[in-house]
């Protein structure tokens, strides 16, 4: 009769071991032969009547180690199930088991010993007693102004003037390399873009007024642009923005199309573009709307930081012991890809870190009964499809259409979109909840000095 007994090697970790008898393996180990007899095709024999005697000499030795092995994996599993044991991945077989021992020719009783790693009982920080910092960001009136303008040119019609007259021409432009003197280079950089003149530095742009289609100019990139709008020029060229001579370079630029928009018109075309739902008839009541928009913007941004706080104090004030050694060992040999014991050092910090956040995780959804329905995954889906259009505004589609819904049924068949998205929807959630148990501390901060604070965040990280 098979026995299984369990001890405490360490923190968190116990040994467990398994002896099968006799009685436990060589029921299944005969029947195990007599099934392996019907099924075998050997040359001389029909099949099904091959003899269990030569079965038994060709492969009674594999049968029955897979017999014994498979009574003891049984024996294992009904007894962390019985006691309800909480470990952390799977029983890591111990050195001292050695399968050579097994003989068909000599049954017998067998010991075989396995590490477990148990989980910790332990107590989530409590999240009502956090004071934590909500970065309020000021929405100024030069904000909205910009955002104002920045919609009224996306609303207006282009317009082909013959000739620049202003920052807000549009240019179109071949970028051919060339040496100081103009010359074209072999081999050099070229490249069609479009280009506001606004976007040239300062000094540059009076150069450009009056030129019209076919004009050429030839410019050094560094005198050309200022050093924000020059990273992108060389990033669209193909050159480095970490190479100090890409900016000393020359270039030729041929307007091919001189362009302009007219900025639409502040009527209530305007604001029920912008606003579909909106009723709104005037500037005043248009602004304040675009206000309201910039501030739920920047207070997405703001509560991504107030998330961030969150994971800090939850991860920082949660106290939970782990097995070490084991989820060391565990690294080793028991995942994926086996490691080394360095390597298993090196990324334990890590690993331990990611292994406690999961089990707060854990914790919190089932103290706040959080769940993940197949509809918020429908849901999630169907954003992410609007999101992949450019965020058209979902109150101007129907989003019942055959073609919306083929794609939704197409990804819930995607195990790995289910899988991602089933945990970002938990997260979400979860931070929901815990934003509604914090103390929510509320700094008024300007634009700038919050950015400045996310620069020194990720600097930290």
């Amino acid at each position: 009769m098979a026995t299984v007994t369990r001890e405490n090697i360490g923190l968190l970790n116990d040994k467990i071991t398994v002896k099968v008898a006799k009685e436990d393996y060589l029921p299944s180990f005969e029947k195990a032969l007599k099934n392996y007899s019907k099924q075998a095709n050997i040359p001389g024999f029909r099949k099904g009547m091959v003899p269990t005697g030569m079965i038994r000499k060709m492969h009674g030795q594999s049968v029955f180690t897979d017999e014994v092995l498979r009574s003891v994996e049984k024996q294992l599993s009904d007894f962390m199930v019985n006691e309800k044991l909480e470990i952390f991945a799977q029983p890591l077989p111990l050195p001292e088991n050695d399968s050579r021992q097994l003989d068909f020719n000599n049954p017998n009783e067998y010991a075989f010993a396995f590490e477990v790693g148990l989980k910790p009982d332990f107590k989530v920080a409590d999240l009502a007693s956090a004071k934590l910092p909500f970065h309020k960001i000021i929405v100024t009136d030069e904000m909205v102004n910009e955002e104002l303008e920045r919609l009224q040119l996306r609303n207006g019609n282009m317009t082909e003037p013959e000739t620049v007259t202003g920052d807000d021409n549009v240019l179109n432009i071949t970028f051919t390399e060339t040496d100081s003197q103009g010359n074209v280079l072999e081999g050099g950089a070229t490249k069609e873009n479009s280009v506001l003149v606004k976007y040239f530095s300062e000094s540059f742009r009076p150069s450009l007024i009056g030129k019209k289609k076919d004009d050429q100019v030839n410019v050094q990139l560094s005198q050309a642009f200022d050093a924000k709008e020059r990273e992108w020029i060389l990033g669209d060229l193909g050159l480095s923005k970490d190479d100090p001579a890409a900016a000393d370079k020359y270039f030729n630029l041929l307007i091919t199309k001189v362009g302009l928009v007219e900025k639409a018109p502040m009527d209530e075309n305007l604001f029920k573009s912008v606003f579909p739902g909106k009723d709104i008839t005037d500037e005043a009541a248009f602004r304040s709307a675009l206000k309201e928009d910039i501030q739920l913007q920047f207070d997405a941004q703001s509560r991504n930081q107030l998330f961030d706080a969150i994971y800090h104090h939850l991860i920082d004030q949660t106290q939970i012991s782990f097995p070490e050694s084991f989820l060391k060992r565990w690294m080793q040999n028991g995942g994926d890809k086996p490691k080394t014991e360095e390597e298993a050092e090196k990324e334990y910090p890590s690993f331990s870190s990611s292994l406690k956040w999961t089990l707060i995780v854990d914790q919190l959804v089932k103290e706040n009964n959080i769940e993940v329905k197949p509809e918020d995954i429908r849901e999630f889906a169907k954003a992410q499809l609007f999101s992949y259009m450019g965020n058209m505004n979902m109150g101007q589609l129907d989003i019942e259409q055959p073609w919306v819904n083929d794609y939704v049924e197409r990804m819930m068949k995607d195990r790995k979109f289910i899988d991602d998205s089933f945990h970002r929807i938990q997260t979400d959630k979860l931070f929901a909840v815990a934003e509604n148990l914090v103390q929510k501390d509320e700094k008024p901060i300007t634009l700038e000095d919050f950015q400045k604070l996310q620069a020194q965040h990720q600097h930290h990280h």
